[in-house]
């Protein structure tokens, strides 16, 4: 069994596993190589250009985990929410979602497997050339961070139009928010049968709520994807719950579900942990480390190493994804780190 695998059951490890949000992406000089030939969306829906992505960090740096190439808001598709690919501003959702009429309009279910089949054929191809020692991560986006995205039509600062559905129709909302529950339970539930080792969802908004609002409108339906992901699996599949920018939020995401709360670098990573109790945890190094020089950088990674003070169940990653003008020799220089600071 991987390293990660044995961090995310809490059992004992030979050395911190680590891994990098985005570590497929803009940074690498492959990856805009591809870029320059291939859009966004072609890269992901080829499982042949796909399954190389995912690859490519873990030849070039020596991960312990391999994080499906693919995007939250492929699952929009066979919902019926139209979506694109911008060049400047991002996804930008055709239609956003504002009325009650537009909600009955989204599926009730999905066929992940039919509809969107080129992810599982990427999971199978990764698989095949993966070793023992690299678990694959598949991924989808949480409920709330999707059903905002399809409301706001795109990113947002706010989430003004979102709130405002959530606050003054609740019965709509939850009608939304179950259908796209139902959708992510299916669809990660695909990415399981198709070979994924671990499984990553992704709050990446949910910090624009209070304790109390998530606990009325949110945790309820989190609650029902983690126990309805891991009903009656074969296999035990680690769950990983990642939220950014909501730290008050982490004890109540921990009551939702998940083997590993993943943690951003706002927080203390041996306080938070000590206020969570049994459970793993991901993080939480700041991004802009790796602008760091090397030197600045294992020692601030090595801070991170401190405060998790070798506990089983430590997993080491940034606390949000990588930049774009991250240094990749700054990349390898941190999972070697890592690796051999941690060595058991």
């Amino acid at each position: 069994m991987s390293q990660f695998l044995r961090a995310c059951r809490r059992e004992p490890v030979e050395h911190t596993p680590i891994w990098v949000m985005r570590q497929a992406g803009r940074y690498q000089p492959q990856y805009r190589e591809l870029r320059k030939k291939l859009s966004f969306i072609e890269m992901v829906s080829q499982p042949e250009i796909a399954a190389q992505v995912t690859l490519s960090p873990i030849e070039q740096f020596g991960m312990d985990g391999a994080i499906l190439f693919a995007d939250i808001l492929l699952i929009l598709e066979p919902l019926g929410v139209g979506f694109e690919f911008t060049k400047n501003d991002g996804p930008r959702i055709a239609e956003p979602i504002r009325s009650a009429a537009a909600i009955d309009a989204i599926a009730e279910r999905i066929d992940a497997q039919e509809s969107l089949g080129y992810v599982m054929e990427t999971i199978k191809l990764v698989r095949r050339e993966l070793s023992e020692e690299t678990a694959l991560i598949g991924f989808a986006g949480a409920p709330f961070t999707l059903a905002s995205y399809m409301i706001e039509g795109g990113g947002s600062k706010d989430y003004l139009q979102a709130k405002k559905l959530m606050f003054s129709d609740k019965g709509a909302w939850d009608v939304l928010m179950t259908k796209v529950t139902d959708a992510t339970i299916d669809y990660l539930r695909a990415q399981v049968s198709a070979g994924v080792q671990a499984l990553q969802v992704f709050d990446s908004w949910v910090g624009a709520l209070s304790p109390d609002d998530y606990r009325t409108y949110i945790q309820p339906h989190m609650r029902r994807l983690f126990t309805g992901v891991k009903a009656d699996l074969e296999a035990d599949i680690p769950m990983i719950h990642f939220g950014t920018g909501g730290p008050m939020l982490y004890p109540l995401m921990r009551e939702a579900g998940g083997d590993v709360i993943g943690i951003d670098w706002r927080v203390d990573l041996r306080d938070t942990w000590e206020a969570l109790g049994d459970v793993g945890i991901m993080g939480n190094l700041d991004p802009g480390s790796l602008l760091t020089p090397p030197d600045t950088l294992r020692q601030r990674a090595q801070q991170v190493l401190d405060k998790a003070a070798g506990r089983n169940g430590h997993i080491f990653n940034l606390g949000h994804g990588i930049f774009p003008t991250a240094d990749p020799d700054q990349v390898k220089v941190l999972v070697d780190y890592v690796h051999e600071a941690s060595a058991r």
